[in-house]
């Protein structure tokens, strides 16, 4: 069993920060890429950013120099600071990673619970 759990979603105002946190935890033997995604009401969920093994990142376009993504592989924990919040990074936030949990089993996807973050005054 493997379990993402988030933490770190709330209420800023427009230009403020949050940093999210995701931690997985149960038995696996390695976790390979690492990443954030977010789904607005009424909108497909959307990559927000990815981190390989090896801590190379990606971002979508709309929070390229905003948010930063990084990874603690020590505590299976991934994380991303978002900074220069807007209105429209409203949304509910979820982390995925890809999970081997033993050698016959090859990388599946998990997902966390998902966490809010409204950007409002």
């Amino acid at each position: 069993q493997v379990q993402l759990v988030e933490s770190g979603g709330g209420l800023v105002q427009p230009g403020g920060s949050l940093r999210l946190s995701c931690a997985a935890s149960g038995s696996f033997l390695s976790i390979n890429d690492m990443g954030w995604y977010r789904q607005a009401p009424g909108s497909q969920r959307e990559v927000v950013a990815s981190i390989t093994s090896g801590g190379n990142t990606d971002y979508a376009d709309s929070v390229k120099g905003r948010f930063t993504a990084s990874r603690d592989s020590a505590k299976n924990t991934v994380y991303l600071e978002m900074n220069s919040l807007k209105p429209e990074d409203t949304a509910v936030y979820y982390c995925s990673m890809s999970v081997e949990r033993t050698s016959w089993s090859g990388f599946e996807q998990y997902w966390g619970q998902g966490t809010q973050v409204s950007v409002s005054s």
